[in-house]
Formats: C-alpha cells, sequence, structure tokens
C-alpha cells in the first residue's frame, strides 16, 4: 500500500536469466504485487522467476498479501507458452492486476535498466490524481541523458518527433521509456486488444491514451545502461514502428477530430500533406524540364509557393493539435517540483 493505493509491478522478461532475479528481489518495499511475466525465453529465465518468487512468497507475511479470494503471493509468475511479444507481455500483466482489484500497476523491465529506487516518483502522479498514466523521460535534462549512446539518443529523438505527430502529447517526450505506471481504471476503459503485442506497444498505447482522452505525466529520469543484449532488431523495429505510427496519426484524427467532433486541425492536416507531396513532385519535375529544356523557372516558382504554403498549413495543424491536447499533458521541469501548467481533464 503507498499513499491509500494498492501498487502492483509488472516485471517482464525474455532471456533475462542474469538479471530478473535481481529486478524481483529489489522491488520496492511498498509494492502490494509483483507480477513477473516471462514471454516464453528459451533461457533459463523462468526457472530463475520461479526460484526467486517461492523464496520472496515463503517469506512474505499476511499482511502482505493482496485481497483475491486468500491468495497470499507476493509475487505471481506468469509464462507464456509461446513469444507474444513485449506489448502482449504487459497486458497480462495489467490484466492480472486489475482482476486482483491493484489500484495503479507500474512496469519494470526485466532487464534491470530500471531503478527501483525511483519507482516512487513513476507511481506519484497517478497515485496523486495528477495523472492517468505517467511515464519516465530520459531526454528532458542533459544530465539524465549522459549515460545514453549517441546512437540510443537519436534513435530516441526521431522516434520522439513522430510519435508527437502519432499519439497528440506534443509535451511528452521518450516514448520509448518503458518505466510506466498506469491507474486501473485507465487499463479497464482501453481496449487493450487493439493495442499492438510488438515493440511499438509503448507508442501505439500512447495514442490510445490520448483518444481516451487520458491525462499522461512525463518524469524525469536517468538513462542507466548495463551489460544486457537487447533482444530488437532495429532494422525491423524502425520500419515496423514507422508504419505502426503513421497508422495511429491517422486512425487519432478520424477518431478524434472527425467521427467524435470535428476540428479544423484535420483540414489543415491533409491541406499541407497532400501541398507537399505535389510541390516536391512539381520541383522534381522543374529540375528535369530544366535539365532537358532549359526552361523551369516557372515550373519551379510554382513548386516552391506549393512548399511553402503546405509548410504553413502543417504548421498550422500542429499548433491547433497541441493546443488540443495541451490539457491532457503533465510536465515536470525537475525531478522533485510540481506538475507544470494547469491540467484539467478534458471530457472523454
Amino acid at each position: 500500500m503507498y499513499r491509500g493505493k494498492t501498487i502492483g509491478v509488472v516485471v517482464t522478461a525474455y532471456n533475462e536469466e542474469s538479471f530478473v532475479g535481481e529486478v524481483i528481489e529489489t522491488v520496492p518495499a511498498f509494492v502490494d504485487r509483483i507480477y513477473v511475466v516471462d514471454d516464453a525465453s528459451p533461457d533459463g529465465c523462468w526457472d530463475v522467476i520461479q526460484r526467486v518468487s517461492a523464496r520472496i512468497n515463503d517469506n512474505a507475511t499476511p499482511e502482505r498479501a493482496v485481497a483475491d479470494g486468500g491468495e497470499s503471493r507476493r509475487v505471481v509468475p506468469i509464462r507464456h507458452a509461446e513469444n507474444r511479444g513485449y506489448g502482449a507481455a504487459v497486458k497480462s500483466g495489467y490484466e492480472r492486476a486489475v482482476a486482483d482489484g491493484i489500484d495503479v500497476v507500474a512496469v519494470m523491465n526485466g532487464d534491470g535498466q530500471m531503478d527501483p529506487e525511483i519507482l516512487d516518483r513513476i507511481v506519484d502522479p497517478v497515485v496523486a490524481g495528477e495523472a492517468d498514466y505517467a511515464k519516465g523521460n530520459r531526454l528532458r535534462n542533459p544530465g539524465d541523458r549522459r549515460g545514453m549512446s549517441t546512437f540510443r539518443f537519436v534513435g530516441n529523438a526521431l522516434l520522439t518527433g513522430l510519435s508527437k505527430f502519432s499519439t497528440g502529447y506534443w509535451s511528452i517526450s521518450d516514448p520509448q521509456n518503458g518505466y510506466t505506471a498506469i491507474s486501473s481504471d485507465a487499463i479497464e476503459a482501453l481496449d487493450l486488444g487493439a493495442v499492438t503485442d510488438e515493440y511499438g506497444f509503448l507508442n501505439h498505447l500512447l495514442t490510445h491514451l490520448n483518444v481516451r482522452g487520458f491525462r499522461v505525466a512525463d518524469v524525469p529520469m536517468r538513462a542507466v545502461y548495463g551489460d544486457e543484449e537487447s533482444s530488437i532488431r532495429y532494422v525491423t523495429f524502425i520500419r515496423f514502428v514507422s508504419t505502426l505510427l503513421l497508422r495511429s496519426f491517422l486512425w487519432r484524427l478520424r477518431v478524434r477530430y472527425v467521427r467524435h467532433e470535428f476540428h479544423p486541425a484535420v483540414l489543415f492536416y491533409a491541406a499541407g500533406s497532400v501541398g507537399l507531396l505535389a510541390g516536391t513532385a512539381g520541383f522534381v519535375g522543374s529540375v528535369v524540364e530544366a535539365a532537358r529544356d532549359g526552361d523551369g523557372l516557372t515550373a519551379s516558382m510554382t513548386a516552391v509557393l506549393t512548399l511553402l504554403v503546405s509548410t504553413m498549413s502543417l504548421a498550422a495543424a500542429i499548433t491547433m493539435d497541441a493546443e488540443e491536447n495541451e490539457a491532457l499533458e503533465v510536465t515536470y521541469d525537475e525531478r522533485d517540483s510540481t506538475p507544470t501548467g494547469d491540467r484539467d481533464r478534458i471530457e472523454r
């Protein structure tokens, strides 16, 4: 129990035999229940999970138990029969936690990259009712990203930019950060079956949260990397997530700005996108014409003007989109600061 709320932690694991045991053992004492989900690891991960869970459960006191039909385990091991993806592992933990009556559910990966000592900072916005979902952010403060390689930083920065379009949370950064917390009410309101099971889960979940009008908090945290090896295949991951973000962006516009209530931002997005494509094609055509006939000035000027107007249209769309979603964003300037701005909930 933490500040009057029951807290659960989902620990996701795939081929984390060397790290997952320590992650389970270092989960803070205020956490009522730990759901360790092994996504069909081919290594000895499941054996470690069972052994550590049994030891912790044997030493658990009755008052640490969550009321769920008399079960007194503090650690609940869950194993997928086949590998289903990171998102599926998180969903399995979410669903079990909601069934157990947990109020706030955090997620920590089994690779040891998430500092258990700051778990209270991650769950605080949700426990206090300031947000429905909270996530770590390693990019906001320069000092926090010192442990992040240039490759990781550039990749995260690019995904942050693309995710702003997709999710509608324009001041939220580091969308790939899996150190998160969510209220049970939000879990039950979301259609988890419509959220991808793959590693794009975190980005896709943010889009679904936005469409449902949930508030998201960005909590600064330090980047931590050790000797773990990522199971992500980056070329496949980037291709999959880029396509997912584009589909999510179009889906969000259709649901929020067309189906629910018409918003002019969708017109500016459409006009700007079409104009950019037409202007780019026109400019390329004018260059080809100039090279062939030596006369492409008029076409070039028309293309440049089209590109300029299209850029202005997209800028207007982004501005309107950001203003529409500002009430859903809770950001922190420093680790111990209070959230900035007026963050009233918008009607779902």
